[in-house]
């Protein structure tokens, strides 16, 4: 898998902070994103003046919000939700019909003709995939304003596949360690004429 550094991309304060975040808690958690994710998301949310930003992941046709972080008045998604993975813009950004950085979705042809269909404005918006060792897609890591930002920035989609990188590293050592995990004890019932008081 690729690092940061063939990004060609020098981690700066905000890196450092995320890196330390999903790393040092990996090896913890109990689910596959716990709880630092919603912190990582408002450190990018508020770094890259994003309104929203979020972890999905595809399954069963459907891109589901797992993890989101907005700005305060502006949850126009909600972890726990989600819509056809076909409709998705997560799903266009990793089959290549649109671009993982969108200065002003406006302006571009692709986005532009989907701005209808969305029950909210959109004016920048990044998304980049989450792949796991194997290969598979678990789903996005996506942010966007609503409005488009003055002047484009691609150091934030760096940024965002950088974290992507090691939200999928993350999720790997996580299903390791849940697939080597002991299974539990078997328990077997006595009849009650057997068992001794």
């Amino acid at each position: 898998m690729n690092s940061m550094y063939d990004l060609d991309y020098e981690p700066d304060a905000l890196s450092v902070q995320i890196s330390e975040l999903l790393v040092a808690t990996a090896d913890d958690a109990d689910s596959l994103i716990d709880d630092c994710v919603p912190e990582v998301l408002r450190l990018l949310r508020d770094r890259m003046a994003m309104d929203v930003v979020f972890v999905s992941e595809f399954t069963g046709g459907q891109r589901m919000f797992r993890h989101v972080a907005t700005m305060p008045g502006r949850e126009v998604v909600a972890a726990g939700g989600g819509s056809p993975l076909e409709e998705s813009w997560c799903q266009r950004v990793v089959d290549g019909r649109l671009p993982q950085y969108i200065h002003d979705a406006a302006r571009l042809p692709a986005s532009a003709a989907l701005l209808v269909q969305v029950p909210h404005p959109i004016g920048t918006h990044i998304s980049t995939p989450i792949v796991l060792r194997s290969g598979e897609v678990y789903g996005t890591l996506c942010a966007f304003s609503f409005t488009a930002h003055g002047e484009p920035n691609p150091t934030d989609l760096k940024r965002l596949q950088y974290t992507a990188q090691l939200a999928a590293q993350k999720l790997d050592r996580q299903r390791e360690a849940e697939r080597n995990r002991p299974p539990p004890p078997e328990l077997t019932l006595m009849p009650l004429e057997h068992r001794r008081f």
